[in-house]
């Protein structure tokens, strides 16, 4: 995955839609539409590969719309310019992580000191569990 690349193409893809955001903020909020909603289509993006898209698109299923475009609505600052910026870099951290393939686990030997630990806590605990027994009838 070319980070460069996904970044330039997600702005140069990226739907903006503004709206009034919600809120307090006075009279701003009742006129000024700072709200952003970007939506971007992953088979358009550049810096991808088809086994990337395919993962980004299975784990971002939630968050996309009805014609499979990865949607972000940002709200947080109160004007439309920082919204947009915070949106498109949503977008891309969002794209870039899902599209990203987990390293494979190496298996390794516990170490003779875990081992250790882990049979000193189950002879600990077998003898709480025997003290709880009924007491003998000897007295």
């Amino acid at each position: 995955m070319r980070l460069d690349a996904l970044r330039s193409s997600i702005r140069a893809c990226a739907e903006l839609e503004y709206a009034r955001s919600s809120g307090p903020g006075g009279q701003n909020v009742n006129k000024v539409e700072t709200k952003v909603r970007a939506r971007v289509d992953l088979g358009r993006l550049d810096g991808l590969s088809e086994a990337e898209r395919t993962r980004a698109a299975l784990l971002l299923a939630g968050r996309m719309d009805a014609d499979g475009k990865v949607f972000v609505a940002v709200d947080a600052e109160r004007s439309r310019s920082a919204n947009e910026m915070i949106a498109l870099a949503r977008l891309s951290d969002l794209i870039a992580k899902a599209a990203r393939v987990p390293r494979r686990r190496i298996a390794t030997a516990p170490s003779r000191a875990s081992r250790e630990r882990r049979l000193v806590a189950k002879r600990t605990r077998s003898a709480v569990k025997k003290d709880r027994g009924r007491p003998s009838g000897d007295a």
